[in-house]
């Protein structure tokens, strides 16, 4: 965060760094709560190592964008925040499922937390797809309204926390690919079929494939 601070400092045609600093936040966020609730520690560490990797990456690109635009590549924010996101939405998730499984913790208080973190996310997605927040905002509150009442019904699933997340996930990236595409005013019957036979299929063979418990 301090990093995207002096990064807009010296930015001319940027100033807001909280922007910048939405989605590495979130990514680190997510990712610390999920590692609470991995039991091998192995592993955990090999997240804080993809953590500081992506953060690395993001800041280096950042610093490109801002301060030197020639060695920037086209459409790294709009990637960036895509699969970014993506990883914050199944660790957030998964942390969700988990802390609601081992501790026993009300499902509405855990879904608080996660309805704060993903309307954070669906702002990022649509900032980086440089659509303004006026134009924005009714589709940054459905889209949290919508995730959040998914959130809600994969709860009542007998299933493992990791299978729950991506469960979620898969739907967060079809629900914000069809907003961005709305948005960018690029939306057709062909991009619907082809998110919703995605998500469709993914969550099908998920489904069918996982052990309920």
């Amino acid at each position: 965060m301090a990093t995207a601070v002096v990064f807009t400092k010296r930015s001319v045609a940027y100033k807001n760094w909280w922007d910048f600093a939405i989605l590495p936040g979130c990514f680190t966020i997510s990712l610390a709560v999920y590692s609470i609730i991995v039991p091998n520690k192995f592993f955990v560490q090999f997240l804080f190592l993809l953590n500081a990797g992506f953060i690395f990456w993001y800041l280096k690109n950042i610093y490109y964008f801002l301060i030197k635009p020639e060695l920037y590549k086209s459409f790294f924010l709009e990637n960036a925040s895509s699969y970014g996101n993506f990883l914050s939405v199944f660790f957030l998730a998964g942390a969700v499922y988990g802390l609601q499984s081992f501790l026993n913790l009300p499902i509405w208080l855990l879904l608080s937390v996660f309805l704060a973190l993903a309307a954070l996310i669906i702002y990022n997605v649509t900032w980086a797809n440089k659509v303004e927040i006026r134009n924005g905002i009714i589709y940054i509150l459905v889209g949290c309204l919508v995730l959040t009442e998914l959130a809600w019904s994969i709860s009542f699933l007998p299933l493992n926390y990791n299978i729950s997340g991506l469960i979620l996930a898969i739907n967060y990236y079809v629900l914000i690919g069809l907003i961005r595409f709305w948005l960018k005013e690029s939306f057709d019957a062909k991009t619907i079929r082809l998110y919703l036979i995605f998500g469709f299929l993914a969550v099908s063979v998920l489904l069918l494939t996982s052990r309920w418990m």
